[in-house]
């Protein structure tokens, strides 16, 4: 294991990182890695777990906050209308 944490780049695709995760878990589930490629798959895919949970709660909160302005947006159509 290395010293320095595995960083995704920012510019990743969230479907790309999702994809080679995938492809990790298969290679890992197959049982046929030496000791020292499965702990290297599994800091790469540590890494890449993280990064699209960090992508999925960003667009989660990117989400809610779009509803709250289209609620006040609404809200405000509806009583211009009155």
């Amino acid at each position: 294991m290395t010293d320095k944490a595995i960083e995704i780049p920012e510019d990743t695709k969230f479907e790309d990182a999702l994809n080679e995760l995938e492809e990790i878990v298969e290679k890992m589930e197959s049982g046929d890695l030496s000791l020292d490629d499965s702990l290297a798959f599994y800091e790469r895919g540590t890494a890449l777990n993280r990064f699209c949970q960090k992508r999925l709660n960003e667009s989660s909160k990117k989400i809610e906050l779009l509803k709250k302005t289209s609620d006040t947006t609404a809200e405000w159509q509806d009583k211009a209308d009155q």
